[in-house]
């Protein structure tokens, strides 16, 4: 399967795969515009074997399948900095 990954212009860390180059259709407009401007960064054969950094190749594909596109976020603590909040730590013990 092909996909075309996007940066996000307004959403650091973030990235948009859709099948199909320039074809933004299967995106919701409100998360369109959430992200800015959309920076063609690579194209890319998924398949099984595929490793992917910060996503799971198959949960990309079944999401391209399913929905048209698949948005790939920061990990957790880089989402909660983005919305100005810390990330919650366990208490330190007391010895």
């Amino acid at each position: 399967m092909k996909t075309f990954i996007y940066r996000a212009g307004r959403k650091p860390d973030s990235y948009l795969y859709i099948v199909r180059q320039d074809d933004f259709s299967d995106v919701p407009d409100g998360l369109l515009k959430a992200l800015g401007k959309l920076e063609l960064v690579m194209e890319l054969e998924l398949h099984n074997k595929r490793k992917l950094a910060r996503a799971d190749v198959n949960k990309v594909r079944q999401s391209l399948r399913e929905e048209g596109f698949y948005l790939q976020m920061p990990d957790e603590s880089e989402k909660l900095a983005l919305a100005g909040k810390k990330p919650v730590s366990n208490p330190v013990p007391r010895l």
